[in-house]
């Protein structure tokens, strides 16, 4: 496919999605519905709003210090204030263009810290990659949390456990059969999927061969609370979430952070998979919908004020580089 066909649709595909997303909310809320929503909005708890992104901006400090455990055995320590503000630039960037944040983050570090593209981009990649097996390990905890009700709504889908399992059953035997053919397979694409796996592979494994790995995982396990820390202190902004559980919480942030995959920072398509989510423990659509518009606005407030503060500070700072 000619590269300009694919840039085209990895911008014009989220946009779409949100403006689908537009449409569904309107046609699925009646107007009092939607009135509601916004005085939930116009109502809600500003110190816990504040809160939130309080804890954001730690996280990203936080993985600041985290990415320069990834750069040291490479031999380069940038300035932590350096990485702060580049990471939140990127932020920023990502809310124009999807993952174009990973490349400024990688320019950026060239530009200010004389680190390599490559080996900057490595590091990010190694990155996105710990992150993804955090994002498993909290799928497979939310799960684990509230495997009851997953088997009621299974159930309630006309499921029994037998056919469940044979499901599961047959989806790891597919994986298997695939990983079988993309090994003896010898077409272009079936060589690209197994220099990325095996990308993938080392990255993971570069993570213990560094002198401060352990270090690495508390910034790992920190930077993922904060972010589960942020999504739980706004459910007090809502009368209705207030006394949700922590699993149903985990749902709701699982859902949410698939939203954020998805389209340009999560717009639209954050707060209705977060109300989707939601609605499993019983909350009223109106309710659910406020929970994720405020969050969404919380974080979005975050990335825009503080990632415009780091555009402007990062070349003031590094003027003389």
């Amino acid at each position: 496919m000619n590269r300009k066909i694919k840039k085209t649709l990895k911008l014009i595909l989220p946009i779409a999605l949100g403006v689908f997303l537009v449409w569904y909310l309107y046609i699925s809320t009646t107007p009092d519905q939607r009135t509601e929503i916004l005085q939930y909005i116009k109502e809600a708890n500003p110190y816990w709003v504040a809160l939130s992104i309080f804890i954001g901006v730690l996280s990203h400090v936080s993985r600041a210090i985290r990415w320069n455990y990834l750069l040291e055995p490479l031999g380069y320590t940038p300035r932590t204030t350096n990485n702060v503000l580049i990471i939140l630039t990127a932020y920023l960037t990502n809310l124009g263009v999807p993952r174009s944040g990973e490349i400024l983050r990688a320019t950026a570090l060239t530009t200010y810290e004389n680190v390599p593209f490559e080996k900057g981009i490595g590091t990010i990649v190694t990155e996105r990659i710990v992150d993804l097996i955090m994002l498993f390990i909290i799928i497979l905890i939310a799960l684990l949390l509230q495997t009851e009700l997953i088997m009621e709504f299974i159930d309630e889908m006309g499921l029994g456990i037998i056919s469940g399992a044979v499901v599961l059953i047959v989806g790891i035997l597919g994986l298997f059969v695939s990983i079988w053919l993309i090994r003896k397979s010898t077409s272009k694409i079936a060589i690209k999927i197994k220099l990325f796996l095996r990308s993938l592979l080392e990255g993971i494994l570069s993570i213990f061969r560094m002198k401060k790995k352990w270090p690495f995982i508390f910034h790992t396990l920190f930077i993922w609370g904060a972010y589960i820390g942020m999504f739980w202190v706004i459910k007090f902004t809502v009368l209705e979430t207030v006394d949700l559980s922590f699993g149903a919480m985990l749902v709701a942030f699982v859902g949410g952070a698939f939203a954020m995959a998805t389209t340009n920072g999560g717009f639209l398509a954050f707060p209705i998979a977060v109300s989707k989510s939601l609605e499993i423990f019983g909350v009223s659509v109106v309710s659910g919908n406020a929970f994720g518009w405020i969050m969404w606005i919380a974080q979005t407030l975050m990335v825009v004020v503080f990632g415009a503060i780091s555009f402007l500070l990062l070349p003031l700072l590094n003027r003389n580089r």
